[in-house]
């Protein structure tokens, strides 16, 4: 439009005109189901209901409300002068839809401000276990004396940091699938003396990779701004550690355990019920007192899902916009990968690339990886491409 030379008030008008929405609901009254489609019609959009939603046989029907940003727009306005719970559904459909146009999130992570949207942002993984799925995990190298072991750490951290990494996670206990729980004593011995030295010697912020509040509040207390609780905040004691640090948090969805989570995981609807999941631990992290900015979500890939629905949480990553927060995923390595390529996790590092330009391109904000390097080059380009 500005290359035709369309006038600035035009383009403001026509723009929403361009942007095709299709938004499904679940579960409503077959009346509402029926309001809304005369609506939409008399819009010029168009909803799809149940057959038996329109004769009357059906009393709740899912809808798919089709139509372009303009006529959601408009329609908002037009519902809030209906009733059966009209009124709310309209603002509903509008919070979503400033969701979707939401591109840009400032993370402020204590003394660090992560300015998400203008690039894809990085999470760099240090494992400090011996049983790591990928075999990085440091705590296998018990030949080194305890000095010796934890500067070499800090050594790896700090050539991820000059790799590309914005964020470096540090993990004390293993979720590979089957994996045994570490004591809380254990997890600390493994963790905070590295937390300690990484505080002071890289200029990113660290992150904490537990679903036990007392390692993450030990953690918070040495230098960590970041919760990465792979539990989604199930322990009410992680909300309140986290709230009273004034600290961010990933919030994930997980099926199960770590120990159970791929024994057969079966969902009705994946992607409505990882929605439906993490909504309600955002609300919960609101209602302890987590500042919602500082909340990102991570759908959780691996963690209670079959190769399958690893594939189809990556193909419709965007829909996890509708929550109106960054969106983090954790692709490096993982099993599905190794299971379309025949490969080892330490030969993973083309598919875990591939994955990530694919997440980068539905709009993703910050992505777990091992390969750091790799991953970056790879985002850079796919960044240009996509940011012109």
């Amino acid at each position: 439009m500005q290359e035709i030379r369309v006038d600035p008030y035009g383009i403001k008008i026509m723009l929403a005109k361009a942007i095709p929405c299709l938004i499904k609901l679940n579960s409503v009254s077959n009346i509402t189901a029926n309001i809304l489609k005369q609506e939409m019609l008399s819009l010029g959009g168009d909803v799809a209901v149940s057959r038996d939603a329109l004769t009357g046989r059906a009393k709740l029907t899912d809808c798919l409300l089709i139509a372009n940003l303009s006529q959601f727009n408009r329609l908002h306005q037009k519902l809030h002068k209906q009733p059966f719970g009209l009124n709310k559904l309209g603002g509903e459909l509008s919070r979503v839809l400033k969701n979707y146009q939401r591109e840009k999130f400032t993370l402020e992570l204590g003394k660090y401000k992560l300015n998400l949207g203008r690039r894809t942002h990085i999470m760099g993984i240090v494992n400090l276990t011996p049983d790591s799925f990928s075999g990085d995990g440091f705590y296998k190298l018990t030949n080194l004396r305890t000095s010796e072991l934890k500067n070499r750490i800090v050594n790896y951290a700090r050539q991820l940091v000059k790799d590309g990494a914005d964020i470096i996670d540090v993990g004390g206990e293993s979720s590979r699938p089957g994996a045994r729980p570490v004591s809380v004593k254990e997890e600390l011995k493994r963790t905070i003396p590295v937390i300690k030295a990484l505080s002071r010697k890289i200029n990113v912020p660290v992150s904490i990779d537990t679903y036990k509040p007392e390692v993450a509040e030990a953690a918070l207390d040495n230098g960590v701004s970041l919760v990465n609780d792979i539990t989604g905040l199930r322990n009410p004691g992680m909300a309140k550690v986290i709230a009273r640090y004034k600290a961010g948090v990933v919030i994930m969805h997980m099926k199960g355990s770590p120990r159970t989570m791929q024994k057969n995981p079966q969902y009705l609807s994946l992607i409505d019920e990882i929605i439906d999941y993490l909504g309600k631990a955002i609300n919960r992290a609101e209602a302890s007192g987590i500042d919602k900015e500082k909340i990102i979500i991570d759908p959780g890939l691996g963690f209670g899902k079959s190769a399958g629905h690893n594939l189809e949480i990556l193909k419709r990553l965007r829909e996890f916009k509708v929550l109106g927060r960054p969106i983090l995923v954790g692709p490096s390595r993982k099993s599905f990968i190794g299971k379309i390529l025949n490969a080892k996790p330490q030969d993973r590092m083309f598919g875990t690339v591939s994955s990530c330009v694919l997440a980068a391109n539905s709009g993703v904000d910050i992505l777990r990886v091992h390969d750091v390097k790799e991953v970056k080059e790879a985002l850079k380009v796919s960044d240009a491409i996509l940011n012109r």
